[in-house]
């Protein structure tokens, strides 16, 4: 039966931890998610693409780091474009080049998010370069940044990671896919834009969470699925230890009693399952799953389900 998917491509489907960032080989990885994301096209179900983007994202400030003598330096919601531009430009390389029937096409998207949400108050996200003490001590007097060291390789700027109001163009991609468009959007989490004192949205020097911007927008669209895809085939309790558990079809309230738990890092699970419980709460399928079993977690036979 046809579905509405918004699936939600982790960032090694992009770029495997320890690989330089070159584009052959965020393309090589890219062609691979195209073998997996293609099935689920020709199987006959509506797509919305979202991605990650935080080691594209760090590139092209590294760059502006390191040229800023020679060139204007842009701000992250800038960088933020940049990297949906040319990961949406790979992925529908890719996919049109199996599909050549099909329409794909990438929609640069904005995320409305609240400057009054306490995200502002307390930044956390680590972007950008690594700085020695006495830099990050320069920089914040300098620039106004937040710093903060990361995990004892050296101080980073932190930014904000509010939640995702809406999505600006969600309109423009429920139309796209009314159409049979398959539609890569939202990437990164979104442009973060906030309205100014006049009403008028503005870019923000934010990172929203990609599950997070993906749940708001498989709401809105009205998904029947969110599917968030990862490195591994399910989900686990204990992971890592003897009596590591796989988790496949699990009802909300045996979810958010792992979650509540603590099975679920922040850094990583803890994020997926957040979105994916909210998700099935409104009586609809969340999947969490591996790349290569796409198709099949669809079809109820792969991957970790919660269900209402």
């Amino acid at each position: 039966m046809k579905k509405r998917v918004v699936l939600a491509l982790g960032g090694n489907a992009i770029l495997q931890p320890g690989q330089a960032g070159t584009y052959e080989n965020q393309k090589a990885n890219i062609e691979t998610s195209a073998d997996s994301i293609s099935k689920i096209i020709k199987a006959g179900h509506e797509l919305v693409i979202v991605h990650g983007n935080g080691p594209q994202v760090g590139q092209i400030l590294r760059q502006n780091e390191l040229a800023k003598e020679e060139v204007p330096v842009q701000p992250l919601p800038i960088c933020s474009s940049e990297s949906q531009g040319f990961i949406g430009y790979m992925l529908q390389e890719s996919l049109k080049n199996r599909l050549p029937e099909k329409n794909v096409a990438t929609v640069l998207t904005m995320t409305e998010v609240d400057l009054k949400d306490e995200a502002f108050n307390h930044p956390t996200k680590p972007i950008g370069s690594f700085y020695t003490e006495e830099e990050s001590q320069k920089l914040a007097e300098e620039k106004g940044w937040v710093m903060g060291e990361d995990a004892g390789r050296g101080y980073r700027r932190l930014v904000a990671s509010p939640e995702p109001k809406q999505i600006v163009e969600v309109d423009v991609i429920k139309t796209m896919l009314e159409n049979e468009i398959v539609v890569v959007s939202t990437g990164g989490g979104g442009i973060p834009v906030a309205k100014n004192a006049e009403g008028k949205l503005e870019g923000v020097a934010a990172v929203i969470d990609k599950d997070s911007s993906a749940l708001r927008l498989s709401k809105d669209v009205a998904s029947d699925v969110l599917m968030i895809l990862t490195d591994v085939p399910n989900v686990y309790i204990n992971y890592g230890q003897e009596n590591q558990e796989k988790l496949e079809s699990i009802s909300i309230e045996k979810a958010e009693q792992y979650y509540n738990e603590g099975h679920f890092s922040d850094g990583s699970m803890g994020p997926k399952m957040a979105a994916c419980i909210e998700f099935a709460k409104l009586g609809k399928t969340a999947i969490i799953c591996a790349l290569s079993d796409a198709v099949e977690a669809l079809e109820g036979t792969a991957g970790t389900r919660i269900v209402g």
